[in-house]
């Protein structure tokens, strides 16, 4: 089981804007493609993936500013909010595999598994693998799993458009 991949369910989950709604839980869980039932959300699940989404964002921003200690304890907090119960299944044609699952409702499972996906993560490759976008005023979060940790933008969108602004700050220096 790779558990890397669940990070980012996090990322998907502290990028997302709407949450004002059910329609925009339903979104979010639709494009995640983990199969969890967005026709059993309750107002509880939404109203608790809107304190997920702050939480995990502290974390986020914990490591931008530097403060690892604050983002381990963190992480760890949610941890023991967010037991993994893991279970051996068989879908969409492949073998038996582990999956890991909440305690029953849709955001028990979604949490269950960004906050272990980001666990793994970081134990494995590092707090430095969590970013925030360094491109103004853009502040979504990121993995970094590239080979030389040189990621900086969530998006080749935001690294463009902090080049170009680069460049044009330097040519109107030069001027």
């Amino acid at each position: 089981m790779d558990l890397s991949s669940y990070a980012d369910l996090a990322v998907k989950l502290v990028n997302h804007e709407d949450l004002s709604n059910l329609d925009g839980l339903r979104t979010l869980l639709g494009e995640t493609g983990r199969g969890l039932q967005a026709a059993r959300i309750t107002r509880g699940d939404l109203d608790a993936m809107r304190e997920l989404r702050e939480e995990l964002t502290a974390v986020f921003e914990a490591v931008a500013k530097g403060d690892e200690e604050d983002a381990v304890e963190r992480l760890n907090l949610l941890l023991i909010r967010h037991p993994a119960h893991p279970q051996i299944v068989r879908h969409d044609d492949k073998g038996w595999h582990m999956h890991l699952t909440g305690a029953g409702r849709v955001y028990d499972q979604y949490a269950v598994c960004a906050v272990m996906g980001l666990a793994t993560l970081v134990t494995r490759l590092g707090l430095d693998r969590l970013g925030l976008c360094q491109a103004a005023p853009c502040r979504r979060a990121y993995l970094d799993v590239s080979s030389n940790r040189s990621r900086r933008y969530c998006s080749k969108r935001c690294a463009s458009r902090a080049n170009v602004a680069r460049f044009r700050a330097r040519r109107r220096g030069g001027s």
